[in-house]
This record gives C-alpha cells, sequence and structure tokens, in this order.
C-alpha cells in the first residue's frame, strides 16, 4: 500500500468510499507478494497493481461489484483453474486476494502516512474472515506503543495486536487465524497483517553526477537516500532533487554521528583518498549490509594498502565491493547507477546476479 498511499489519502479526504483489493497470499511462482494492493474509485480511477497485470481486470471487476453491493469479497486465481487462464495468469502461481470498502472511518491514511513518514515501523492489521460478517473489514492501526480502530471483540483486538507486533517486528505481511475472541487454538478469524517497516538507508558520498542517478535509483527502489558532501557549493537539494537529505559534513564525521544497520546500503564515489580513506574506515566498523567504492582497480589496490595503513585486515577489506556495481558495460552516470542497483539488489536478495536463462530452479524466491 505504501506506493499506491498518495492517491489512496486523496480519495479518503474527499470523503469517498472505494474499493481496495490486497493480495493476502501467494505460491509458487506468484508475480507480487502478500500487501500489495489495487484500489478502485467509484468513477473507475484505477492506482496500483496485485498481480504484475495478470488478473487485474478480473480483480477491478469484482472490486466493481463490492463497490456496489458494500460486501467484502475473496477470490484465488491459480494456474489450474479455468478462471485463471482467462484472465491471464500464466506464471505458475496462485494468489488470493481479498477486496473490500474503504470508508472515512475505517482506517486513517494520513495516520499511516505520518508513522511512515517519520521513519516509524506501522502495521495494519485487517480482518477478512469472520462469523459475523460486519466484522470483515474491520481494521486496527498499531505502532509498537500505539493503538487505533476496533475488531468489535477485546479479546480478538488484544490477540491481534499481539499478533501483529511480534510480525512488525519481524518486517512481516501475511494472514493469522484465531478465534472470534482472539483464541489461538482456533482458526474462525483470518486477519491480514500488513507491516510497514522504516525504509533502509542508502548513503551516498560524494556530490557529483553519479551521485545524483544513484539518489534518483535509490529513491525509486524505496531508499531513505542522503548524499553527504564536505563541498557546500556541490551539496545542494537543488543538485540532488530525489535525495531524501543533503547534508555538508566531512563523509567520516558524518558517518559516524548517524544510525547504520544491516540494512543500510553505502555508496562512496568520491574516489578521493582524503574523502575515502578515513569515510571507509568508518564504514568498515560498523553493520552496513552493502559498501561500494567507486574507482578503477588501479584505484581501488591504492585505496586498499592505505585502508592497511589505517589498520584495517583483510577480513575487513573484503566486504568492500570495488570496482562497484556488476558489469553491464554502462558508462554514463545512469548506466552506472543501473549497475549499482543491480548489484545491491543481488547482494540484499543474495542473489547470483547472472542472467536467469542460465540457471534454473524458481524466478521468484
Amino acid at each position: 500500500m505504501r506506493d499506491e498511499l498518495l492517491t489512496l489519502r486523496r480519495w479518503q479526504a474527499q470523503r469517498a468510499t472505494f474499493a481496495l483489493a490486497t493480495v493476502t497470499a501467494t505460491s509458487s511462482s506468484a508475480p507480487r507478494p502478500p500487501g500489495a494492493t489495487l484500489g478502485v474509485h467509484p468513477d473507475g480511477e484505477v492506482v496500483g497493481s496485485v498481480s504484475g497485470g495478470c488478473v487485474e481486470a478480473a480483480v477491478v471487476e469484482i472490486a466493481t461489484r463490492v463497490l456496489g453491493s458494500t460486501t467484502a469479497e475473496r477470490a484465488t486465481f491459480g494456474i489450474s483453474d479455468d478462471d485463471a487462464r482467462a484472465v491471464g495468469l500464466t506464471c505458475g502461481g496462485t494468489i488470493e486476494v481479498f477486496i473490500r470498502l474503504v470508508t472515512p472511518d475505517t482506517i486513517d491514511l494520513d495516520a499511516l502516512a505520518l508513522h511512515l513518514h517519520d521513519q516509524q515501523p506501522v502495521a495494519a492489521a485487517t480482518v477478512v474472515e469472520h462469523p459475523d460478517p460486519a466484522a470483515v473489514g474491520r481494521a486496527l492501526l498499531l505502532t509498537p506503543t500505539e493503538v487505533a480502530g476496533r475488531t468489535g471483540s477485546s479479546g480478538l483486538d488484544r490477540a491481534v495486536v499481539e499478533i501483529a507486533r511480534g510480525m512488525l517486528t519481524q518486517g512481516a505481511t501475511g494472514l493469522r487465524h484465531v478465534g472470534v475472541d482472539g483464541q489461538r487454538r482456533l482458526d474462525t478469524v483470518a486477519v491480514l497483517v500488513e507491516s510497514f517497516a522504516p525504509r533502509p538507508r542508502l548513503i551516498v558520498f560524494g556530490a557529483i553526477d553519479f551521485a545524483g542517478a544513484v539518489a534518483s535509483i535509490g529513491h525509486f527502489l524505496g531508499f531513505h537516500v542522503t548524499v553527504c558532501d564536505a563541498r557546500s557549493r556541490f551539496a545542494t537539494p537543488a543538485r540532488f532533487p530525489d535525495a531524501d537529505e543533503v547534508v555538508v559534513d566531512w563523509p567520516h564525521r558524518y558517518l559516524a554521528g548517524t544510525q547504520v544497520e544491516a540494512s543500510t546500503a553505502i555508496c562512496v564515489l568520491t574516489h578521493d583518498p582524503k574523502f575515502d580513506v578515513p569515510v571507509l574506515v568508518e564504514a568498515l566498523r560498523t553493520d552496513a549490509g552493502y559498501l561500494g567504492v567507486m574507482g578503477s582497480r588501479r584505484t581501488h589496490r591504492d585505496r586498499l594498502e592505505r585502508l592497511r595503513e589505517a589498520g584495517m585486515d583483510d577480513a575487513a577489506l573484503a566486504r568492500l565491493r570495488s570496482p562497484i556495481g556488476l558489469d553491464l558495460g554502462g558508462r554514463t552516470p545512469q548506466e552506472t547507477a543501473v549497475s549499482i542497483a543491480a548489484e545491491l539488489i543481488a547482494v540484499r536478495s543474495g542473489a547470483s546476479g547472472q542472467p536467469l536463462r542460465d540457471l534454473e530452479g524458481p524466478i521468484h524466491r
């Protein structure tokens, strides 16, 4: 829902009642994960996707029916189903979709957006199956410390909050089953929990043209992007409109004072020893999951010697990805940014980065 939130908030601000379709479960090579959403406005406007195009038309048809009947529906599409063949689901997977009405009082999308803007973990828990049809579609919006909304039963509320907070800690999205009063050994109620963890960070050092392209593609991929450089004439918001923040500071000093987690990606693009060596010494002391450094092989060999002189051992230096990016043959800033992004995605997913046609097994892991 994160990508569609701007449009959905606009609809809610207009006091419109719209239909929202959400993927609740998948199997095999389903094209979109649980939590993927598609919204349908009463005037016919559509936003989002639940299948990458395979079953969109069928889901829009169901959503239109829900808008007219006000009754939520669940639908399953799989390659073995006649309906799936008819709508074009040929990827071999199965997807389950829940389609319900969203009224101005169902869930506060502005509150959800505020938590996301403030980089706070937040989850939405929606009842998708319940013996009482009136309870279907009720939702809770919760953080580690706050809860808004009701399911209709205090026992169910407590159970859902406990389950959702556990899933939020893991960044997990999916269905969970309990009893009507929250009993853990029953499965009469199905609840969809959608976790919205804070966006991972991408820190780009060096306010050069390549950094602008990397910041843009990082923003596109959902990172919270920071560009940092000690030179104030180059490190300006106007030069990096897609960055969430532009910081004027010495890179090593900024990095020493900012939060770096295993999900953080660091790209050092300055290829200038007076910047590179101090910030890399600092970066190698963090848990950052990706450390990419721009420069030729000759530059990298010289950089490694300087880092060894600064006390870095071979185990630490092995974490550096330099020359940065995958071998795509790119030369322009934009092509180089695609190369860097491709390597970053491969590292995060544990994939090989090889052409899919040369591999065997499932495409989606």
